[in-house]
């Protein structure tokens, strides 16, 4: 029998555009998942490095990493801090409803 060889699925390679990022951010959002939100925009910033904007944002870049892990815990600060790095913010619209 031939075994298959898998490698391990990462989202950050697969976003390349801006249109790409806010498409992950925009349905990481209408999750309500605190946690999947954080994970998204951790993939986002290894997409377009994360030492790069740990070191701009004058952050540790294990402790940036472990923030925007699935079981992080980012202050919000944090957050405003890492998409304004990447040239987003954060805005309300109203639920549509079901």
């Amino acid at each position: 029998m031939n075994k298959i060889k898998t490698s391990k699925y990462d989202p950050a390679d697969d976003i390349e555009t801006k249109e790409d990022a806010i498409a992950y951010l925009e349905a990481a959002l209408e999750e309500n998942d605190p946690e999947f939100l954080f994970k998204t925009i951790g993939y986002i910033a290894r997409s377009k490095g994360m030492t790069k904007i740990a070191r701009e944002l004058n952050l540790n870049r294990e402790g940036l990493y472990t923030a925007l892990s699935p079981h992080g815990n980012p202050s919000f600060n944090t957050i405003v801090k890492v998409l304004d790095n990447l040239g987003y913010q954060l805005s309300v619209k109203e639920k549509i409803p079901a």
